[in-house]
């Protein structure tokens, strides 16, 4: 009987330390949105087609199609969406349908909450910290990393292509954007500069909307674990307008697009968006 008593409450003091761990991430992502929320305060003027007069041709064709004139330049964005996670591989991808909401603040960071089904938790990426913090049930961690140099330059390349998708309206605003040429459909977008420099190619169509976009992005994701500069992004489709401004509301996203080791684990459909 003591025994059992003993078990009893070993378990019953693992259950406690895990919620709070749990209740610990919660509160983390719940003060990250709370700070990236704040950053759309200040009213940044409205857009105007003159703003990207002389910018390379299919980056001015992209701005014209995605922000309608006086279209003021939000900030921050809130972000609904559903979809599909692939858990597992390209030969066996294992999708599990999905419920995410995120709040994306460019080029501050964003704050990505999965918050249904059988596995819940965050992504967050800020300037000077990132995380990656998901649990099974709400009480088993099943994916746990972030804090260091690698996981955050990583990060911070999630948030410079979903900027570029999502929030055209902040890359406007940031001043350590440039644009290059590749061809009349093709542009390269580069944020910032030095080690954490993220490279972004868009690819405009005709009326200049984006139908792929692919980052040279710094990542682990690959058969040798090693931190390294891969090709990560996927395409782009079915375009609605959100308070003047008109962007995908579907994409295929993965590691290593444009190779036959392509995975597309992430299938969202954009729901409701809401600038600040």
């Amino acid at each position: 009987m003591l025994a059992l008593k003993i078990v009893v409450g070993v378990l019953a003091l693992a259950v406690v330390v895990m919620a709070l761990w749990r209740a610990s991430d919660v509160m983390t992502a719940s003060t990250a949105w709370a700070r990236l929320a704040g950053m759309a305060a200040r009213d940044r003027g409205v857009f105007d087609p003159a703003m990207v007069a002389g910018l390379p041709e299919p980056a001015e064709r992209y701005f014209r199609a995605a922000i309608a004139p006086g279209t003021p330049l939000y900030r921050v964005a809130v972000i609904d969406m559903e979809g599909q996670l692939g858990l597992g591989s390209r030969d066996a991808p294992g999708y599990r349908p999905m419920r995410a909401r995120q709040i994306l603040a460019p080029p501050h960071g964003l704050v990505w909450r999965l918050g249904s089904g059988l596995i819940t938790g965050s992504d967050g990426a800020l300037p000077d910290t990132s995380w990656t913090r998901f649990w099974l049930a709400h009480l088993i961690p099943v994916a746990r990393a972030g804090g260091g140099e690698d996981h955050r330059i990583s990060a911070a390349g999630r948030v410079a292509v979903e900027a570029l998708v999502w929030v055209p309206t902040a890359v406007l605003l940031d001043e350590g954007v440039r644009f290059e040429a590749i061809d009349d459909s093709r542009v390269r977008v580069i944020f910032g500069e030095g080690p954490s420099v993220q490279v972004v190619e868009l690819t405009v169509d005709g009326e200049g909307r984006a139908t792929e976009v692919v980052l040279d992005r710094w990542t682990d994701a690959n058969a040798d674990k090693v931190f390294r500069r891969q090709p990560f992004g996927g395409t782009l489709a079915d375009y609605r307008t959100f308070d003047g401004v008109t962007v995908p509301t579907t994409a295929e996203i993965g590691n290593l697009f444009g190779t036959e080791e392509f995975f597309p684990f992430f299938r969202s459909k954009i729901t409701e968006i809401e600038f600040r």
